[in-house]
C-alpha cells in the first residue's frame, strides 16, 4: 500500500497520482484491480448511491458504513474518508473525535475536508496532531453549495483567485499532506501546484495537478448529471437498464431459466 510519504515523493518525480471514488465493495476492489493509487470515499455518494440531491444530507454514519465497504474490497490501496457537513464545524473535540471515528471504525487511512477559512485550518491542525493524515479541498467545495448558489467554477476573478490560493498556503502549513482543487481555472491549478511543496489532486482543475480524481459513477456513465471536467469511459446507464430488460423479457417468454440453469436429480 502507498503511504502518504509515496504521493510527496511521486511529486517530485512527476508521476501522475490516480484517485478514483469508491463507496462499497465492488467498486472498491474494481478500483484497487484497476491500480488507482488511492480511493476516496466521497460524500459524492448521497447523491450517485444514496439519491440525494447534494451532498448535505449524507451522515458520519454513512460514511463509516461505505468505508468499511470500500475497505474489504480494497485491502491494499490507501484510502481517503471524507468527513461529512457539519462533521468538522461545531467544535475541535467533536473534529477529532470524527476524524478518529473514520481511522479507527472505518479503516480509513486519511480524511478529508473541505474549505480554507481560519475555522478549517484549525481543523486540520487539531487533527493532523492527532497523527491522522488530513487531505484539503479548496475551489468548488460541494458542501458549500447553498453559499456558492450552485455549483458554480470558483476563482474565475483575481481576487477569489488570490484569495484560494493563500488558502492553499495556509492549509500546507497546517500540515495537510494533500489538497483537493476542484472546479477552477487550470491556470490557478498549475499557480497552485507549482508552489506547493504537497501534491494536488484535480477534479475539473486542469492538466497540471499531481493527479486527478473522477466519481467512480461518472467514469463509467452511470450519472444523472455529467460535468464538463468528466470523461466518460462507459457508458453503462443505458447498457444496465438493457441487460436488465432482457432478462425481464426472457423470463416472460419463458427463456429463462433454460436447462443449463436447472438441476436435475441423479
Amino acid at each position: 500500500m502507498l503511504s502518504t510519504r509515496s504521493f510527496k515523493k511521486m511529486k517530485k518525480r512527476g508521476k501522475k497520482i490516480v484517485m478514483i471514488t469508491a463507496y462499497d465493495y465492488p467498486s472498491g476492489k474494481y478500483a484497487q484491480l484497476a491500480g488507482v493509487d488511492m480511493i476516496l470515499v466521497g460524500d459524492s455518494l448521497g447523491m450517485v448511491v444514496l439519491g440525494y440531491p447534494n451532498t448535505l444530507k449524507v451522515t458520519m454514519a454513512d460514511i463509516i458504513h461505505h468505508t468499511k465497504a470500500t475497505r474489504r474490497g480494497a485491502t491494499d490501496t490507501f484510502i481517503v474518508a471524507d468527513m461529512p457537513f457539519m462533521s468538522y464545524h461545531v467544535s475541535l473535540e467533536e473534529t477529532k473525535k470524527n476524524a478518529a471515528r473514520l481511522i479507527l471504525e472505518a479503516d480509513a487511512n486519511a480524511v478529508k475536508l473541505e474549505g480554507g477559512s481560519a475555522s478549517r485550518i484549525e481543523a486540520i491542525k487539531a487533527i493532523t496532531d492527532c497523527e491522522i493524515p488530513v487531505v484539503a479541498h479548496l475551489g468548488l467545495t460541494p458542501q458549500s453549495i447553498n453559499t456558492f448558489g450552485g455549483y458554480v467554477v470558483q476563482g474565475k476573478k483575481d481576487a477569489d483567485s488570490e484569495k484560494i490560493l493563500q488558502q492553499a498556503r495556509d492549509i500546507q502549513d497546517a500540515g495537510a499532506f494533500m489538497l483537493v482543487l476542484e472546479g477552477i481555472p487550470e491556470k490557478l491549478g498549475q499557480q497552485i501546484t507549482k508552489e506547493l511543496k504537497i501534491p494536488t489532486i484535480g477534479i475539473g482543475a486542469g492538466r497540471y495537478c499531481d493527479g486527478q480524481v473522477l466519481v467512480y459513477h461518472d467514469i463509467l456513465g452511470m450519472a444523472d448529471f455529467t460535468p464538463k471536467f468528466v470523461k466518460k469511459y462507459a457508458n453503462l446507464e443505458k447498457e444496465i437498464p438493457q441487460k436488465l430488460a432482457k432478462y425481464v423479457t426472457e423470463v416472460r417468454n419463458l427463456d429463462f431459466p433454460a436447462s443449463e440453469h436447472i438441476y436435475f436429480p441423479i
